[in-house]
């Protein structure tokens, strides 16, 4: 069993916080959690149980009845619990009171939106990441916003690098023995998904599509947003397939990164750029392998950009800091994959690079972040598959890929 880093997150919370939400994607880890965390007067309650979900659908405020403190297991389940619970904890404002788990993003659900507005906090918990798997709590941000250069914990390049990515996080697959069987857990996830939490949190006419989008999905991850070209290939209309992307996105299995951008810039592409959060599913629904990617290495491009991108967002969820995330791109073409922003504005570039060297010219794109970031730009790292650190300027430095575990 690993340790998860938010853990003393969710701890806290419970201090202070009338209800908690641990919410993120299926067999991420949330139920494991949830019940490490637990506090003694907090029985457990799941909705994957079919009495306990008729139970809840029917007359939520009944469900609720008789409990002081409760953990409700895959709460998105029942969106009608939500109100129920709002009046219970008005009634009743000590903290801790519930501790709720979901496989969906809840405040993006119409009829929960605004619910628990000061009354909930939200803590995301994804797949294992590296650093949890090796038992080493690291904050990259913390070098990165103090213009210190990281250096790797342990040295991790070519094919163990790529293997580690082609695995992926999530817990069960990762106790697999071999790639064929890890493989075989992500193709039977999705149909899991499709079949139960798709339907709980939206109404799909074409839930067969489900499956044709993913795979289209997966080929473009790394590329911008289309939503046009990519209904077309579906043949559905790109209002559509919006709406279908915002309901995978909601249930955490991609990030629709927006384009960053100041003010005073006109010149940058407004378009959002498609990531899976899981380099594990996304490889399996790509079919890559180790032996493929060694043949064709175009794919692991994208594959490691996603894979460092979700690294990124783990750490920032357990340093319980704000980061937000976006990519840059201008009309002439220069770009940069990933964009972090800090409460205080103060802006980090990362490009990422399955090479094993670095040249002046793979940083251009972050030149140009500077100069439009102007005061608030930080640093640039262009991280990559080598194990030493190298400093290209005051603010540019190529940057081993392991740092993200270091």
């Amino acid at each position: 069993m690993y340790l998860r880093f938010v853990m003393r997150r969710i701890k806290e919370a419970l201090e202070d916080t009338r209800v908690i939400l641990i919410c993120g994607p299926r067999q991420s880890g949330k139920t494991t959690l949830a019940k490490q965390v637990v506090r003694d007067d907090m029985p457990f309650v799941s909705l994957d149980d079919r009495t306990s979900l008729r139970s809840a659908m029917e007359d939520p405020p009944g469900f609720l009845r008789g409990y002081d403190r409760l953990v409700i297991d895959e709460v998105h389940r029942v969106p009608e619990l939500i109100l129920a619970i709002k009046k219970s904890v008005d009634d009743d404002s000590r903290p801790g009171r519930f501790l709720l788990t979901g496989s969906a993003n809840l405040m993006n659900l119409p009829q929960v939106a605004d619910s628990l507005a000061g009354r909930m906090e939200i803590i995301r918990l994804l797949p294992l990441s590296q650093a949890e798997l090796r038992g080493l709590e690291t904050d990259f941000f913390s070098y990165a916003f103090q213009k210190n250069l990281p250096l790797p914990g342990e040295k991790v390049v070519g094919d163990d690098l790529v293997e580690m990515v082609l695995a992926g996080g999530y817990p069960e697959p990762l106790s697999r023995s071999n790639w064929r069987r890890r493989k075989t857990w992500h193709r039977s996830y999705f149909e899991s998904i499709q079949k139960r939490d798709i339907p709980d949190i939206a109404k799909i006419d074409q839930l067969d599509l489900m499956p044709d989008l993913f795979r289209l999905l997966a080929e473009h991850s790394g590329q911008l947003t289309n939503y046009s070209a990519l209904g077309a290939s579906l043949g559905i209309s790109h209002v559509t397939m919006r709406r279908y992307l915002g309901i995978l996105e909601n249930l955490y299995l991609i990030r629709n990164l927006r384009p960053w951008h100041a003010n005073a810039v006109k010149r940058l592409t407004k378009t959002r750029k498609l990531h899976f959060l899981d380099s594990g599913l996304l490889a399996a629904s790509r079919n890559l392998s180790l032996e493929s990617l060694r043949r064709n290495r175009i794919p692991l491009g994208s594959l490691m950009e996603s894979f460092v991108l979700a690294e990124l967002m783990k750490m920032s969820d357990w340093t319980g800091e704000y980061y937000s995330f976006s990519h840059y791109r201008d009309k002439d073409g220069k770009e940069v994959d990933i964009v972090v922003e800090n409460s205080a504005g103060q802006v980090i570039g990362i490009e990422v690079k399955v090479a094993a060297s670095v040249t002046a010219g793979d940083f251009a794109g972050l030149r140009r972040l500077a100069h439009h970031a102007g005061d608030r730009f930080v640093s640039g790292i262009v991280m990559y598959d080598n194990y030493q650190t190298v400093s290209f300027s005051d603010r540019m430095a190529a940057v081993p890929i392991a740092c993200l575990w270091g």
